[in-house]
């Protein structure tokens, strides 16, 4: 099987992501799986190294051809942003700009063909914001990087994949946003998200009220949006059923009886899966020219520097790019 080279970014400096970066260049199993490039700084890896009492070479490369990918060296591309040291834990603004550079090398090699996929590890909005880069998070940034509008976010964890129909908006405007056209637009763009994955099976809708509504008893729009719209893919010959009480569905595709789950708001499919499992639920970037998966969870910066931060999700978040890299390319 082709491995995949995935370009692994260190994230933002004063939080924990160096040294769970770190921990997960130990994972010998991944070296099987994929080559990987860390984007970063030297002096900010050194730092994280010590943090973790490992002894891994450091390569310092200019061009991901030269890496040596194997086991016990970390393959580096060196930005040299952050030269200086820096406490752990406080809101930095280099820190911040350094962990938009990081990004934006990472996506700048995927547009480029150089590597398959991109692993990001936290970052902080508010550093970023001391910095004045203009973007909230990942998505948007990989948004300008790729050309693409609004990315297509979807969540794995042990098997279990979900889509959403909305992410940041408060709960009343993500219930405006179910309605017809982009319950249809979603199963579309979900069903190519799957196939583009090598994913193959059924997408169930959740429901919106509860017990989907009871045909109208506890809410309209099950029958008057999201059933005609799956009804209406169904005939263009999508392979979608719904829609599915939100209390059922997810447990349903925990035990394989569907292949993905569209969620009709933000915290509807994420309480699901990090309820489940916190630590392994990750999350994948779809419909760029290149996919992206990231450890969900934030910077913890009560925690930083202090080795006690858990390697698990950046470790998956790794071990899924390199899963569905090679498919990904393909289509």
């Amino acid at each position: 099987m082709q491995k995949s080279r995935i370009a692994i970014t260190l994230g933002d400096p004063a939080g924990i992501g160096p040294e769970i970066v770190a921990k997960t260049f130990n994972e010998k199993d991944l070296y099987d799986q994929a080559e990987l490039v860390l984007i970063g700084d030297k002096f900010v890896l050194e730092k994280a190294l010590k943090v973790v009492d490992l002894d891994l070479k450091i390569n310092v490369i200019e061009d991901v051809e030269d890496g040596i990918y194997e086991f016990g060296t970390i393959d580096l591309i060196d930005l040299g942003i952050i030269n200086q040291d820096y406490e752990f834990g406080l809101v930095n603004d280099k820190c911040g700009q350094a962990s938009y550079q990081y990004i934006k090398k990472a996506g700048e090699l995927a547009m480029e063909g150089k590597v398959n996929s991109v692993a990001t590890s936290p970052i902080n909005k508010e550093a970023l914001r001391a910095a004045n880069i203009p973007y909230i998070g990942h998505t948007e940034m990989f948004e300008d990087i790729s050309g693409v509008d609004d990315p297509l976010t979807m969540f794995e964890v042990e098997g279990l994949r979900v889509f959403f129909l909305s992410r940041h908006l408060s709960l009343r405007d993500a219930i405006d946003q179910v309605k017809y056209d982009r319950v249809l637009d979603y199963i579309q763009r979900c069903t190519e998200a799957m196939n583009r994955l090598g994913v193959e099976g059924t997408l169930a809708v959740a429901g919106l009220n509860p017990h989907s509504g009871e045909h109208g008893l506890f809410g309209m729009e099950e029958v008057e949006e999201i059933s005609p719209a799956i009804e209406e893919a169904q005939k263009r010959g999508y392979d979608v059923v719904g829609p599915i009480g939100a209390d059922s569905v997810f447990a349903q595709g925990l035990e394989g009886k569907y292949k993905a789950v569209l969620s009709l708001y933000h915290d509807q499919g994420h309480i699901a899966t990090k309820t489940y499992n916190f630590m392994k639920t990750i999350s994948l970037t779809n419909s760029m020219p290149f996919l992206r998966t990231s450890v969900d969870h934030g910077t913890a910066y009560d925690v930083a520097g202090k080795n006690i931060a858990s390697e698990v999700s950046m470790v998956e978040a790794v071990r899924l790019a390199a899963i569905y890299g090679p498919k990904f390319n393909k289509n």
